[in-house]
């Protein structure tokens, strides 16, 4: 939205496609307290705020689902299922996703006690008993939030300490509503048309037991949505988008931002910054092609 909104000011005809509610995980992060400007404000108010600035200059927003992205003479086709656009440049900016157990039971019992949205799902847990597996920001911050519905929520992680930020970490520590199982990892969710159990293997003794709870959400790191540029050869080995500090990619008019791209934070105000510079950076592009049309002329 960022990248938009500084691309449409420097008056470039732009196109937001989107193929969900803008503002991606805003939407689905409760309280937000560490975005300049606002002591405290909820992911999708400031969604919204940010939705409206986007369009503020003549950006325009259209549903769909983009499949792949191809490139002809420097033209870049996006496809989506009823259409493909076409642009000398295009930003990508389509974020990164939950990362899942992979354990039995996963699959089956997901939005049936098993959840990646704390935000979304929290209000259905309430006077219940959670598990929160992870030990990152998103964990304990979303922990946190859950207790609010649930009487307990107990956080699973796999080392002996967190990795979260401090703050964090204490807030969750001083919590009486929040425990934690150490140095164990969960191997099955277990349960018929609910969840009613996780299995639990502590790391360093191989105890394995059973372990009653209603719900488990799970925050175990992020998986880049980067399958639109497959085969074009701008991923690491994980699939995170390679950019320099300009936002450009290997392949000229081709930018990409925030949570898919390669880099050590993701938060809401690095994505802002990413885009902020990429929509620049579209403008003096695009300004380069008008340079070498006159030229040949």
């Amino acid at each position: 939205m960022t990248a938009a909104l500084y691309a449409s000011r420097s008056n470039l005809k732009t196109i937001i496609i989107e193929k969900g509610a803008p503002g991606g995980e805003l939407i689905n992060t409760a309280d937000v307290e560490n975005y300049p400007g606002f002591k405290l404000i909820s992911g999708p108010d400031l969604a919204t705020q940010m939705y409206e600035s986007s369009l503020a200059f003549g950006a325009e927003h259209v549903y769909g689902d983009v499949s792949h992205i191809d490139i002809q003479d420097g033209i870049k086709h996006v496809h989506t299922a009823d259409k493909i656009y076409l642009a000398p440049v295009v930003i990508i900016a389509t974020g990164s996703h939950h990362r899942k157990l992979g354990v039995k039971g996963e699959e089956k019992l997901s939005g049936q006690g098993v959840s990646y949205c704390a935000v979304c799902d929290g209000f259905f847990f309430r006077n219940r008993e959670l598990v929160v597996v992870g030990g990152g920001d998103s964990a304990v911050e979303e922990g946190n939030y859950l207790t609010q519905f649930a009487n307990k929520v107990t956080i699973v992680h796999r080392r002996d300490e967190l990795r979260a930020q401090k703050v964090l970490q204490d807030r969750a520590f001083n919590n009486p509503k929040v425990e934690f199982i150490w140095d164990s990892v969960v191997e099955e969710i277990k349960g018929d048309l609910a969840v009613d159990a996780v299995q639990i293997r502590n790391i360093k003794t191989n105890e394995v037991y059973d372990y009653k709870t209603n719900g488990v959400f799970i925050y175990i790191g992020l998986v880049p949505n980067s399958a639109i540029v497959e085969g074009l050869g701008i991923t690491d080995d994980e699939g995170w988008i390679i950019t320099n500090e300009s936002m450009e990619t290997g392949i000229p008019g081709l930018y990409a931002v925030g949570d898919v791209r390669q880099k050590h934070l993701r938060q809401i105000a690095t994505a802002v910054g990413d885009g902020s510079h990429a929509g620049h950076m579209a403008y003096q592009y695009i300004e380069s092609l008008k340079d070498q049309t006159a030229q040949v002329q």
